[in-house]
């Protein structure tokens, strides 16, 4: 589950993570109320506003139409409240997004932290996720932070540092001194980065965090470290512990046909492809999609639904995958071990029936469990189903659907 930044560096703080401070709205001249806030704060004329969706490349990101960018600084209450209302109710396209974009239903507006002092500013990179290739968290961090870490990281990178840290162990003194060395740090800013990175490692396992990036890491002018953005994502399997946070999920930031799947306990992802497909098991839905795509097919979903699958779930998972105009075929691919397949057919039967008059050709393959009863309920029911023992078959009648 992804969060939006300001919802990141609020969990932050609880953690004493430094944070650069701002205020969310969704209106313009809230907006313009929040900068005069922050100015008598800290006493600073410039603010920015920052475009609050789930995705990365905001700053180079450009609103649909216009020259206004997801990240803009602002030096007055009218300039912040007209860069607000350029933001609001726009589409913001970042590199991350792709062409559709995500419409900015809230903005946040940050305190200037490029305030003048005795020392150089200066920007750096650091995240937290889990390496599986090791078992163990993973410190990434570089110099070289910024809107550009993914060139730096392409081009040069021997610039990306890496920590590993042990789960059983949590991380120790040394690996945070070392991480504050490697990244040029001295004084109180050496100081101030070794707490930093200590708490924001204790927030990422206290929250249950799936990946925790901070881009830019800053340095100020007064040798304090913050946290200037804030992406979070929430490892989705462990909010059973922290049931407050779920009511962070913004629904609107997701994939509608992913929320309703959600709805049905079915695993879905929508993909680009121009097959739907349904099978139960995820390595079993992978081997699909493979075989799809050697059939000359492209796959338009992943879709397991599980174990337990019933009329219900096959029929709603029918919906969803015909929801996409671009499915030209579906396969239904069902091995009965747990699941038995006269259920799932007549779920494909019932959704027939329910959804009316279906155009895309279906090719069911029920393998296991009650299988000869499922192939009997397909035959008679009369459908336009087109049935296969082996998923190589399967996959060839696939191919001569959408060639």
């Amino acid at each position: 589950m992804n969060l939006h930044e300001y919802q990141a560096k609020e969990l932050l703080k609880k953690y004493n993570v430094p944070v650069q401070e701002g205020i969310p709205v969704d209106r313009a001249d809230a907006a313009e109320e929040a900068y005069k806030n922050l100015k008598v704060q800290f006493g600073n004329n410039f603010a920015v506003v920052k475009a609050q969706i789930h995705a990365g490349g905001r700053g180079k990101g450009k609103i649909q139409g216009t020259e206004q960018r997801g990240v803009a600084v602002g030096k007055s209450a009218e300039e912040i409240k007209t860069i607000a209302s350029n933001l609001l109710g726009g589409t913001l396209v970042t590199i991350q997004t792709g062409a559709a974009g995500k419409v900015v239903n809230k903005v946040l507006v940050a305190q200037d932290v490029y305030y003048p002092g005795p020392n150089p500013v200066k920007e750096f990179y650091l995240s937290i996720l889990l390496d599986r290739t090791k078992g163990q968290n993973v410190i990434m961090y570089s110099t070289e932070g910024g809107m550009d870490i993914e060139e730096v990281a392409h081009n040069t990178p021997d610039k990306i540092f890496k920590e590993w840290v042990h789960p059983g162990g949590g991380l120790h003194g040394f690996q945070a001194r070392k991480i504050a060395f490697n990244l040029g740090l001295k004084g109180e800013a050496f100081k101030n980065c070794v707490k930093f990175v200590t708490n924001l490692y204790n927030a990422y396992v206290g929250l249950d965090c799936a990946m925790l990036e901070i881009n830019p890491l800053f340095k100020t002018a007064d040798e304090k470290i913050i946290a200037v953005d804030c992406k979070m994502g929430l490892d989705d399997n462990a909010l059973m512990r922290h049931p407050e946070l779920e009511a962070l999920r913004d629904i609107s930031e997701e994939d509608p046909t992913e929320v309703e799947a959600g709805k049905y306990n079915l695993n879905f992802v929508k993909l680009d492809g121009n097959v739907g497909c349904m099978v139960n098991g995820a390595g079993l839905a992978m081997a699909t999609m493979d075989m799809i795509k050697l059939s000359g097919g492209e796959p338009a979903n992943f879709l397991d639904v599980g174990g337990t699958a019933n009329a219900t779930t096959v029929e709603a998972g029918f919906r969803i995958i015909l929801k996409d105009p671009k499915v030209k075929a579906i396969l239904i691919n069902i091995f009965g071990g747990i699941v038995r397949c006269d259920r799932v057919a007549q779920g494909v039967i019932d959704a027939y029936k329910s959804i009316g008059n279906i155009t895309v050709p279906i090719i069911v393959r029920l393998q296991g469990t009650n299988a000869e009863e499922a192939k009997k309920l397909i035959e008679d029911s009369g459908l336009k189903v087109q049935s296969a023992i082996l998923l190589s078959e399967a996959a060839a009648l696939v191919g001569k659907a959408v060639a």
